[in-house]
């Protein structure tokens, strides 16, 4: 499943490092953070795709605390 996401990142930097981080978790396929859009695009595993998301964005908010995904 693939579902796109408005976030908010502050700095470029921040966004590749989450976007890296995000790819590594189990069952997640790809995962992409436009930073000049502000948009998240997570591709995952159907069955578990909100248990992924929510991992998604815990890990996110490790790296950079003002990582906010609405859904």
């Amino acid at each position: 499943m693939k579902k796109k996401f408005k976030c908010e990142i502050d700095c470029a930097n921040c966004a590749v490092k989450v976007e890296e981080a995000i790819k590594k978790l189990d069952g997640v396929e790809d995962g992409k953070i436009n930073f000049m859009m502000q948009k998240f695009t997570l591709v995952a595993d159907d069955d578990r795709f909100e248990e992924i998301l929510d991992e998604a964005i815990k890990t996110g908010r490790k790296i950079e605390p003002d990582f906010a995904v609405e859904i």
